[in-house]
Parts: C-alpha cells; sequence; structure tokens
C-alpha cells in the first residue's frame, strides 16, 4: 500500500508586540489500497497458468487544525466530518494589556474567550458550583457516637425476656 503524505506550516511573526505563533500538521493523505469486491482470479489447469488481478482505488484524508477533515476515494465527491473539541488550534492567545494595573483598570475578557474558557471548563469536568467541606457537613444529621456496641444488645435481649416472662 503506497501512501503520500503533504503537510502544512505556518509561522507568523510581529516584532513590534513581541508575539510569535508557530503550527505545523497534516494536510492531506493520498494511500493507495485494494479495492473489496474487485478482483480477478483465473486458474487454466490444462496448461497450469494461474491469473490475478486485483483492484485498486485511491483514498484521500484531509485534516484541517480547525477540526475538519474530509475523507473519501480520489475522482469522487469527498465526506466533511466534524472532529469533536480538543485543546489544539487555533488558541486565542490573551494577555491583558496592563499586567501590573490593578483589577478596576484592567479591560473586560472578550466574549468569545470568556465562552470557550467555560467550554473549556464543563469539558474538562470541573465543578462550577463546587462547595466547601464544612458547607456540605452543617447539611448533615449529627453523629451520635454509641458508647459500647454490647450494650444495645444486652438491653434488647433483657427486654425481650423480660416480655416473655409477662407473657
Amino acid at each position: 500500500m503506497a501512501t503520500s503524505e503533504l503537510s502544512c506550516q505556518v509561522s507568523e511573526q510581529d516584532c513590534e508586540r513581541r508575539e510569535a505563533f508557530w503550527a505545523e500538521w497534516k494536510d492531506l493523505t493520498l494511500s493507495t489500497r485494494p479495492e473489496e469486491g474487485c478482483s480477478l482470479h483465473e486458474e487454466d489447469a490444462q496448461r497450469h497458468e494461474t491469473y490475478h488481478r486485483q483492484g485498486q482505488c485511491r483514498a484521500l484524508v484531509q485534516q484541517s487544525p480547525w477540526l475538519v477533515m474530509r475523507m473519501g476515494i480520489l475522482g469522487q465527491g469527498l465526506q466533511e466530518y466534524l472532529l469533536p473539541y480538543q485543546r489544539v488550534l487555533p488558541l486565542p492567545i490573551f494577555t491583558p494589556t496592563k499586567v501590573g494595573a490593578a483589577k478596576e483598570e484592567r479591560e473586560d475578557t472578550p466574549l468569545q474567550l470568556r465562552e470557550l474558557l467555560a467550554l473549556e471548563t464543563a469539558l474538562s469536568g470541573q465543578c462550577t458550583e463546587r462547595q466547601d467541606m464544612a458547607e456540605i457537613t452543617k447539611q448533615l444529621p449529627p453523629v451520635v457516637p454509641v458508647s459500647k456496641p454490647g450494650t444495645l444488645h444486652r438491653s434488647l435481649s433483657r427486654s425481650m425476656s423480660q416480655d416473655a416472662q409477662r407473657g
């Protein structure tokens, strides 16, 4: 099975803002595969000859950092799939303009970034409505310790025997 791959590299640098971005991903994969249900096999017992031919198809897979995958057979239409969210590119990079500034002087977090952070929190399994242990134990009934485990058993056996004597 022959395979060819095409990868992409993107790099960007902003010297004025002292920012840089670099990404690399496998973009296109073209592979030759045997085609199922398309084979020919002939045998001639008198001449001691055999002939075998297997049909081939070229599968095309295209991936992108925007979580879109296209798959299909070369020469035919490609089927597009949206992949599940993962922490991959493109990542929004956010740094406040005034790092040392007081909280009142800072700009608000952009709405898109807030939504993305909320989605990441939900997907990572972190609980946003977390309670302290003290608050949870306040809601429980008080624990009454038993002084001697055998005491309870003896008192029940006495009362049962007294009931039996009264009869």
